[in-house]
């Protein structure tokens, strides 16, 4: 499998659940102003779309956005899946995190966003951030007691909370973030996108 990425984006999810599965991957960097890979393809060619995350899997096929790749990765890894009994809960935090916690921050990624713009989008992640405290109440991780795909890409909306946007969280997720940046995948895949 190879993975386009660029530093720190929310393909960095993707990055972390194929290292902390044990999964083979490459990787190839992706310069989103330019839409070319560090090997000097045009981009586009491999995701119309334009942005990444874009897997490579072996046969061809493309898997575009982070609900359907971090749940293809889950389907190819115990390590980072949820119990039959919590699949579908799975999917819904994925989904959950995508629709609702990513598409939060673009008024921080957008350079003529305003500042009310920006508080609006930090009320509605607070909002939303205070909900899956609620998820941590009884249990280690986002989903189960066993680390999956979901903490991933949580972990790398939490860090762009953190550092991007300077967001407060809650307390329960301050401590979820610190103690998940402990992971050696974590910490593998920020090494590998040089954000260690």
């Amino acid at each position: 499998m190879k993975l386009y990425y660029a530093p720190g984006a929310c393909s960095l999810a993707d990055h972390i659940a194929m290292a902390e599965a044990g999964l083979p991957y490459t990787l190839e960097k992706v310069d989103l102003e330019e839409k070319r890979t560090e090997t000097g393809s045009d981009y586009t060619t491999i995701n119309p779309k334009g942005y990444v995350p874009a897997l490579a899997l072996g046969d061809g096929t493309i898997l575009t956005e982070n609900i359907a790749i971090l749940s293809y990765l889950a389907d190819q890894s115990e390590k980072i899946a949820a119990s039959p009994d919590n699949r579908w809960k799975l999917l819904e935090t994925i989904a959950f995190i995508s629709t609702e916690v990513h598409k939060g921050f673009k008024p921080f990624f957008m350079p003529d966003s305003t500042d009310e713009a920006k508080k609006a989008a930090g009320d509605n992640l607070a909002r939303r951030f205070a909900y899956l405290e609620t998820q941590l109440a009884e249990r280690d991780y986002i989903v189960s007691d066993s680390f999956t795909s979901a903490d991933c890409y949580l972990f790398v909306m939490l860090m762009w909370a953190q550092k991007k946007a300077r967001l407060p969280l809650p307390d329960a997720l301050t401590r979820y973030f610190d103690r998940l940046t402990q992971r050696p995948s974590i910490r593998q895949a920020l090494s590998e996108e040089g954000l260690d």
